[in-house]
């Protein structure tokens, strides 16, 4: 189960009429029932001028991490939003708890968040084209 923001399901709505007849949201581009890979995002953040020293798609999840837990969010919650096994393995054994109410608070808060960033942004140009 993964917690998404009413943000994050408009979003889902829109590409719906572009990508609902196939399997994934994000399709690969080549034939074939795959979805998109982390290669394709590291490609468009390429394009978009960033160097992988800059930023990755893999680096969004980072991100994400340092934020909840700058905003104080539980560290649990947090890594279970990430998808990351437990790291004690006794606590694993035992620990199966999904913190679904509290991740639908902190997925919301997220976008809520990125909203609010969006909304006071400056544009910046560079000399990137």
């Amino acid at each position: 189960i993964v917690p998404l923001s009413k943000q994050s399901l408009a979003v889902l709505k829109e590409l719906y009429s572009v990508t609902g007849h196939g399997r994934y949201v994000f399709p690969s581009v080549r034939p074939g029932a795959r979805p998109m890979s982390e290669n394709t995002v590291n490609a468009a953040l390429r394009r978009l001028g960033y160097t992988s020293g800059q930023m990755t798609g893999h680096g969004f999840r980072s991100t994400a991490s340092t934020l909840f837990n700058e905003q104080g969010w539980p560290a649990d919650a947090i890594e279970r939003r990430l998808s990351h096994g437990e790291r004690d393995e006794v606590r694993g054994a035992y620990n199966f708890a999904e913190y679904l109410p509290l991740r639908r608070k902190m997925m919301q808060a997220w976008a809520d968040y990125l909203e609010a960033l969006e909304c006071n942004a400056t544009t910046l140009r560079s000399g990137f084209r």
